[in-house]
């Protein structure tokens, strides 16, 4: 493993102030003026980075930290009613010995509700079993998050199945065929699967054609908008895809270097994609002379302290370098100054794991893979009201009704579909009567949405859309990072907004001037916010004007909520909890 590598790595710092926290709990000011001496880093600038990301305490915990995931899936399946279940049980608790709050999706959208324990993970959670978890913190006990054996699924995108791996990377060793490499992908149209949906080829020929010596390729496996999984899926059963993909992104950019950037909530994908990365040093297929010739190409993983912005690609890089996860302003772009203001490839799993099998099958294989015009195959993740929420491998065009009736066992309990979100917040809601809109760029664009990361949220029929806005810009609100002030601004604003709405009680002439306010905030956001998070923040809400203005409407001059879900006095409860999520 590199040695060099590490001691410019902005995970030097994450490194020592985990150490601090392990040690502590916390990260206590003398320990952190310590490490300020040592390491020769002004006081201020740890701070600012112990302080930014959620993962880091700077005053004691409690001896039982609750984190109840409150976004789109959880809050479909009982979260509200689970955190309200959880503060009456600890009622009587005395200070210091636990705490509850809301925190943002913990990536188990597929098992929700989820809630985070002293950092682990649990899911399909009771009350009473959370309460038991956390008693058992309390007494200081060791708590662990259940990893059940893992048994690897076969998937239609692995080329090899059970024969040897690697072999693109066998070949393109030999050949060097890097031009080969660039004109397949650009035939096979393959683009970016985090949400952006850029061509993969124009991206790394610019990272090609770059004169400096020194390039880096970075992959972005910090999926943390709510209701996206797949990539957890896939970094679990397809391990080697993602890193052939990024050796073979590697050789073809003349980068000599590769991170994997990883959510720190995927623990187990860590584990996984850890043991492979060493096996393929073992193997020859890492390290300064890949398979005995004079290429080279080193593979580490960076854990990230926290926090939904760090998807963001150039927020990622700050990460990396150590700094506060702050979007830069664009242009430069990432492929001319990237990590360490070097051309960098920044690419989602799943888009490096379509690279081999592209390489391996020819492009004619994928294309036949789509449907309905589409190319390639497309992991989904489906969760919400769905009766088998889980992880699918579907050909690219599939109809959405086909994913959530075949695939995903349709809507539970027997009840209708009212919405969808075909992407999470980001996508907005589509109703129930855009279900034959197909799994595609073009086709989600043309209905008023977007592919974006394939993370389909379903809600049945007694779903408030109102509600469901509010949750979905809270949100963005909470994971804001603050650095502009349309993003920062807009996004409370926005949020202050829509819990007046469910609020009722509104006269006429302020909900017009409302909806106006409405207006100028999101052509403010979408135009000046820096970053995509801002620019996104208002599509939940105008999804729900466009598709269920009469719910809001109803709301609004008439104070009814049509599904029952607002003007309650669990409602008024939860409004009071939710002020902020985000420690």
């Amino acid at each position: 493993m590199p040695g060099d590598f590490r001691a410019r790595r902005g995970d030097v710092i994450f490194d020592d102030l985990r150490a601090i926290q392990l040690r502590h709990g916390f990260l206590p000011k003398a320990e952190l003026e310590g490490l300020s001496q040592r390491t020769q880093t002004p006081l201020y600038q740890i701070h600012s980075v112990a302080s930014f990301y959620p993962h880091f305490h700077l005053v004691p915990p409690p001896k039982a930290q609750i984190r109840v995931c409150a976004d789109m899936s959880c809050h479909l399946n009982g979260a509200c009613e689970l955190r309200a279940d959880l503060e009456r049980r600890f009622a009587g608790s005395r200070a210091g010995e636990v705490q509850i709050r809301n925190v943002s999706c913990l990536g188990r959208c597929d098992h929700a509700p989820a809630v985070s324990i002293n950092d682990q993970i649990f899911t399909d959670v009771t009350a009473a079993r959370a309460e038991q978890i956390a008693r058992s913190a309390v007494r200081g006990d060791d708590i662990r998050e259940p990893h059940p054996e893992q048994v690897r699924v076969t998937c239609k995108a692995d080329p090899y199945g059970e024969a040897e791996k690697y072999g693109v990377v066998r070949k393109l060793v030999q050949s060097r065929a890097w031009d080969d490499v660039l004109a397949r992908l650009k035939a096979a149209e393959l683009r970016g699967m985090g949400g952006a949906g850029f061509p993969t080829s124009m991206k790394w020929d610019l990272v090609r054609k770059q004169p400096d010596r020194v390039k880096y390729v970075v992959c972005n496996a910090d999926e943390s908008e709510p209701g996206t999984i797949k990539d957890r899926f896939i970094m679990t059963h397809l391990p080697h895809l993602v890193i052939e993909g990024m050796i073979i992104a590697g050789l073809v950019t003349g980068a000599k270097r590769g991170i994997v950037y990883i959510r720190h909530e995927y623990h187990l994908q860590e584990e996984i994609l850890g043991e492979e990365i060493r096996r393929c040093y073992r193997a020859g297929l890492l390290g300064k002379t890949i398979l005995g010739s004079d290429l080279g190409y080193d593979l580490e993983m960076f854990v990230s302290p926290g926090g939904y912005i760090c998807g963001e690609e150039s927020a990622l890089i700050e990460a990396i370098e150590g700094h506060r996860a702050e979007p830069r302003n664009k242009p430069p772009f990432p492929g001319q100054v990237g990590l360490w203001q070097k051309p960098t490839v920044i690419n989602n799993v799943e888009t490096f794991i379509n690279v081999p099998q592209i390489l391996a099958r020819g492009v004619d294989s994928f294309i036949a893979q789509g449907s309905n015009g589409s190319r390639g195959l497309k992991f989904v993740g489906v969760s919400g009201h769905v009766a088998r929420p889980g992880i699918f491998e579907v050909p690219m065009g599939t109809p959405l009704r086909e994913v959530i009736f075949n695939h995903a066992g349709g809507i539970r309990g027997g009840r209708q579909v009212k919405a969808f979100a075909p992407s999470g917040p980001s996508s907005g809601y589509l109703p129930a009567s855009m279900v034959d809109v197909r799994l595609d760029f073009k086709a989600l664009a043309d209905a008023g949405s977007m592919l974006g990361s394939g993370a389909i949220v379903v809600c049945d029929d007694t779903t408030c859309m109102l509600d469901m806005a509010l949750n979905a810009v809270r949100f963005y609100r909470n994971e804001s990072c603050g650095k502009c002030v349309p993003c920062r601004v807009g996004s409370q604003k926005m949020a202050d907004l829509l819990a007046r709405w469910t609020q009722g009680g509104v006269p006429e002439p302020q909900y017009r001037a409302d909806l106006a306010l409405l207006d100028d905030l999101a052509q403010a956001m979408s135009q000046t916010s820096i970053c995509g998070l801002g620019q996104i923040a208002p599509a939940p809400i105008q999804s729900v004007l466009k598709h269920f203005r009469a719910e809001i409407d109803a709301h609004v001059l008439r104070g009814q909520c049509p599904s029952g879900i607002c003007f309650t006095a669990a409602s008024r409860a939860g409004e009071a909890q939710r002020v902020g999520i985000r420690p």
